[in-house]
């Protein structure tokens, strides 16, 4: 298991090499002469990056993976959000596109995915949401290099299982960044959820005991 993990990686550092080695060329058919090109930064956010502003320097340096700035965790829960009625919570079992578009389903959700080290799906899911209401150039720009660093690079503890063709479909996009660039990535993470996940935590102890303190009638002052 491990060595087919380590093979993964290197894959998946090789298509970063490769998409790095793209811009490289595409900056020198556009004329960028050392120069400009050393203030002029790039949009390929793979972690094969060296600098701070994450722009491609050259071929002869060395390949270095970006310093990662630690944001405090996210702590949504079930009390945070708006408590659902029992007939919203049974209705999450009919389908995981209830359950998505319920607030609370989400957020009861994510608790779960919490217990199987798999948050980062969800927390993926909903930044992929936010970026696409985001207009402002500049900041989509931002954003989408953020959630390169959070969920996509290698090199992040929050990496998301993409396969190697949607992970070649985010370098060709990261050359231009848009609020769509991650709209393959959202797909098959969604489908992973679904698939995967969503089955175990509707037949889970906590969906049955979340039903259960819904039905139970409030007690007595």
């Amino acid at each position: 298991m491990g060595s087919e993990r380590a093979e993964m990686r290197k894959r998946q550092m090789q298509v970063h090499q490769e998409a790095a080695a793209s811009v490289l060329q595409a900056r020198h058919k556009m004329g960028n002469n050392p120069t400009n090109a050393s203030n002029a930064c790039c949009f390929c956010w793979c972690c094969c990056c060296s600098c701070s502003c994450l722009t491609v320097r050259g071929e002869e340096e060395t390949i270095q993976g970006p310093m990662f700035e630690q944001r405090p965790e996210e702590n949504s829960t079930c009390e945070e959000s708006p408590k659902p009625t029992v007939d919203d919570a049974r209705s999450w079992a009919m389908s995981f596109e209830k359950l998505m578009k319920s607030a609370a389903g989400r957020s009861c959700f994510r608790q779960f995915l919490r217990t199987e080290f798999s948050e980062e799906n969800m927390m993926f899911w909903l930044t992929c949401e936010e970026l696409k209401k985001e207009t402002n150039k500049t900041v989509v720009e931002e954003k989408v290099r953020q959630i390169y660093e959070d969920f996509i690079s290698i090199l992040s503890p929050k990496e998301v299982s993409l396969d190697s063709r949607v992970r070649e479909v985010i370098n060709r996009n990261m050359l231009e960044p848009t609020s769509c660039t991650f709209d393959d990535a959202q797909q098959q993470i969604y489908t992973l959820m679904q698939r995967d996940s969503y089955p175990r935590y509707i037949n889970s102890s906590a969906y049955t005991d979340l039903l259960k303190s819904l039905e139970e009638p409030p007690l007595e002052p």
